[in-house]
């Protein structure tokens, strides 16, 4: 009965704590009170079970430092003496077993004294959960022996400690990919997260026995100001995990998308006309873990040069301005940047100059952040600021690393008030892996790989393209500013392109050239969407492609910055069938610039050299030349332009070897030669339903689908060509799986007209987030009797088939699909006809819009 008393009274407390939460009280109160309500649930059951007077109750870890989460572990040690029968011992497992009958998420250990000491010398983090031990019930003197073990100067020196917290937390920082920017942070252990305060805590209590960061300010190892900063900073992500603990019931540290607008709602943040609830919480989160992250290097610097370095080294002087002690950069008097503003950038210009130093001196970062309000509009103006900031950017080496060190001083946005702007930002979607600044970080980073010739192996074309820019530095501008008005509302685009034509101008950038910045911002989109969602097989496409881009400059500017571009975007997005497309598009439209715009590509010429490099390509593999022409009896001009030179070799090699004339029809398929990925081919009867079954077929297989091209063949025939990949992104396909696939897929040539086949793969839990409302669009340009449908929906498995089979029902027939995938939603684009290959008219196509309209709510 006296359990059944317990489980209400921890019943009430949570509820109790959890209604003075959402009333808005002090969550820093609510922590500390959640601590000491069970302090007193523990030690009456204490009392109560254990009848061993001289063993201890102890709080370790974070519960030893009086902090509990609604769901948070409580951890404990039952310290006995020595010699302690077994007898005497069962009341401890009576103990456990009742906090956990009560619904008390309990960890605990029982040691002696020895056993103390034995395992916090043999693991760190035993050490560490002891450090911040609390006594709760028992003997004031053995808990007082035990710290005197763990506080001994032998075990774990300050030295060594800090040097394998430093090491940790390397490690942590590896496993969240050394950013604090990723789309669900996980607020306890990722970079600027709770874990990083802590690491502070423990190494100011085992060099100074601090036992609060107050205690650092006392020891001038902290401002007040910085201080404050911290504990702000803690006692915002201290409401996050509160609240998340709140929603979930259950220990929860990681910033789900399910969560998040949850989260925004339960903290206060409404819509605004730009900007999201849920990204205005999320842009104080990454600003707060910014700072955090920031004093947190600052703290380690300064842990390291108190405990590892020698305070009374020499220092060299770098100039009038700088110097050098123990391999880190600083200011050879406090008064630096406040004589000489331009000091703040020139600092950075050092560390560029001088790769051999270890960063910058710890008091040197505070000082930076105390003089940061010297970057005013007068500064901006300066002209040397402006030299300064143009030699930082065409530097030979270290542009991207020092970028990323102005941004994480607050350097960066002072800058470029327009970047400041951005700092943080997020973009509620599956698209976007990163911050909108730390995505634009990675894009100059990208660009700068391409340019070192150290990197050429990773990405040949590119980086060949890079190294003979004549202004490097220029596509480097272009991609600071490419995204840099996203959250103002209008075309992010356009409007990026008006800051970067003023900013160049304003730093003594020529016309042509600024001009030339701005154009990329621009239209740093559309190399993209024309190669994903337009046929390159069609040569107006290209010829309209060429005629916008203008000439070979601008193509080499713009190709590097769309590559580095997608890369930056989501580590999974960038594939060698994206690669492929780009370079097709290059080649192509170097191609239309090398015979003039006004001379443009002919698709009778394009066929003539498609044959021949196919027929270079087949001569491979000895297959006689009567049987190539058979073959080709069966493709019209159509099919030649759509595919490449490999893939008409590929289909002629495989015609010649099977029964062209089979009535069910064949398949082949293979892992792709230009990298990761699958292609098959389908000879079938010409059907309206195959594109329906086949994606189907393959959604079930765990593929994803990146392009379909269906192309009418004489005789009746057509021939299918399906791209996709493995959903989990494997690269090695064995022969079994290959095998499964084209098994499945000769499966489905038997099946009726009227048969449908059911995706019952589950969507994604992160996709069930977002409700994207589907559109269907109609291109007013009719291409070659054709019609162009662009579909934007949410994406979900099955979600091409239902597609495929209102196209079935509604007596439509499609010759190529160009599949996109943005996150969550879909934007494919289809070429369509009617059942005679004439263009939709309007009444068909406000019919069909809303047959799929219709399928996908079903």
């Amino acid at each position: 009965m006296i359990y059944k008393e317990f489980r209400g009274t921890l019943t009430k407390i949570n509820e109790d704590l959890k209604a003075r939460f959402l009333a808005g009280d002090s969550v820093i109160d609510l922590v500390h009170a959640r601590s000491n309500k069970i302090d007193e649930l523990l030690v009456s059951l204490w009392s109560a079970n254990v009848k061993i007077p001289e063993a201890a109750l102890i709080a370790v870890g974070g519960y030893g430092r009086g902090e509990l989460h609604p769901s948070s572990d409580i951890d404990i040690m039952i310290l006995l003496p020595q010699n302690v029968s077994d007898s005497r011992k069962e009341c401890l497992s009576g103990f456990i077993t009742c906090l956990w009958d009560i619904g008390l998420e309990i960890g605990h250990s029982v040691r002696n004294l020895a056993e103390c000491e034995q395992e916090a010398r043999n693991d760190l983090t035993i050490a560490t959960t002891l450090m911040e031990s609390r006594l709760l019930a028992g003997p004031q003197n053995l808990f007082g022996e035990m710290q005197q073990l763990i506080d001994s100067e032998n075990m774990w020196p300050s030295p060594v400690f800090f040097e394998e917290k430093q090491k940790e937390q390397i490690r942590r920082h590896h496993s969240y990919h050394d950013t604090a920017y990723n789309l669900e942070p996980n607020i306890k252990s990722s970079p600027g997260g709770l874990r990083d305060i802590q690491l502070i805590g423990w190494v100011a209590k085992r060099h100074f026995g601090a036992s609060t960061l107050i205690d650092l300010v006392n020891y001038d190892f902290l401002t007040p100001g910085q201080l404050q900063r911290l504990q702000d900073g803690e006692k915002f992500l201290w409401q996050i995990r509160f609240a998340l603990h709140t929603i979930t019931g259950r220990r929860e540290d990681r910033l789900l998308f399910n969560h998040q607008t949850h989260l925004a709602k339960m903290l206060g943040y409404e819509d605004a006309t730009y900007t999201l609830a849920v990204e205005q919480l999320m842009q104080r989160y990454y600003r707060t873990v910014m700072e955090l992250s920031r004093l947190n290097e600052m703290l380690l610097q300064q842990f390291e040069e108190a405990i590892l370095m020698d305070p009374n080294a020499p220092a060299e002087n770098l100039n009038e301005r700088f110097q050098v002690k123990n391999g880190f950069l600083q200011t050879i008097d406090e008064k630096t940047f406040q004589q000489e503003p331009s000091a703040l950038l020139e600092l950075f210009l050092l560390l560029q100059d001088n790769p051999e130093l270890r960063g910058v001196s710890a008091y040197t970062v505070g000082s930076i952040k105390r003089h940061l309000h010297l970057i005013d509009d007068e500064f901006r103006q300066n002209p040397r600021n402006q030299r300064l900031f143009l030699s930082i950017l065409s530097a030979s080496e270290g542009v991207s690393h020092e970028l990323r060190r102005m941004n994480l001083y607050g350097v960066l946005g002072l800058y470029i008030p327009s970047f400041g702007r951005i700092v943080g930002r997020m973009q509620y979607d599956l698209f976007h892996a990163y911050t909108v600044d730390e995505h634009t970080l990675f894009v100059v980073s990208n660009l700068r790989r391409f340019a070192l010739k150290r990197f050429n192996d990773e990405f040949p074309h590119c980086s060949e393209i890079m190294q003979s820019l004549e202004k490097p530095e220029l596509v480097y501008l272009g991609g600071l500013f490419h995204d840099i008005a996203k959250g103002r509302g209008g075309d992010h685009s356009e409007l990026g392109a008006v800051d970067a034509e003023a900013f160049c101008l304003e730093h003594g950038i020529g016309k042509p050239e600024a001009r030339l910045v701005a154009w990329l911002v621009q239209h740093h989109l559309i190399l993209s969407s024309t190669a994903q969602k337009k046929d390159l097989g069609d040569p107006d496409v290209i010829n309209e492609f060429a005629e916008i881009i203008g000439d070979q400059t601008r193509l080499d500017y713009l190709y590097v910055l769309t590559i580095a571009d997608i890369r930056a975007t989501n580590p999974k997005l960038w594939n060698s069938w994206k690669a492929q497309l780009f370079r097709d598009l290059y080649e192509l439209t170097k191609r239309a610039f090398i015979r003039g715009l006004e001379n443009p590509l002919d698709g009778t010429q394009l066929i003539i050299e498609k044959k021949e490099k196919a027929r270079a390509y087949i001569a491979t593999a000895a297959v006689d030349e009567s049987c190539v022409e058979v073959v080709w009896k069966l493709f019209d001009d159509n099919y030649f332009l759509r595919y490449r030179s490999s893939e008409v070799a590929w289909h002629t090699e495989w015609l010649v070897g099977s029964d062209i004339k089979n009535s069910t029809g064949l398949v082949d398929a293979r892992q792709r030669r230009t990298g990761d990925g699958i292609e098959a081919v389908i000879l079938t009867n010409q059907r309206n339903r195959t594109f329906a079954h086949v994606t189907a077929t393959l959604d079930e297989l765990g593929m994803t689908i990146m392009d379909a091209r269906i192309v009418p063949l004489a005789n009746n025939k057509s021939i299918d060509t399906y791209i996709f990949m493995e959903s989990d992104e494997r690269v090695d396909i064995d022969k079994n799986r290959i095998n499964t696939i084209k098994h499945s897929l000769m499966q489905i040539l038997t099946l009726g007209d009227q048969e449908t086949l059911t995706v019952t793969r589950a969507i994604t839990r992160q996709a069930r987030m977002f409700n994207t409302p589907t559109r269907v669009n109609f291109d007013s340009t009719i291409l070659g009797g054709q019609t162009v449908l662009e579909l934007v929906a949410a994406d979900r498995p099955g979600l091409l088939s239902r597609i495929g089979t209102v196209f079935m029902e509604q007596g439509i027939n499609i010759t190529s699909a160009k599949i996109m995938t943005i996150g969550e939603r879909a934007e494919d684009v289809f070429y369509i006809s009617d059942l005679s290959g004439a263009p939709l008219t309007e009444i068909t196509q406000n019919e069909l819009a809303e047959a799929i309209i219709k399928k996908l709510v079903e």
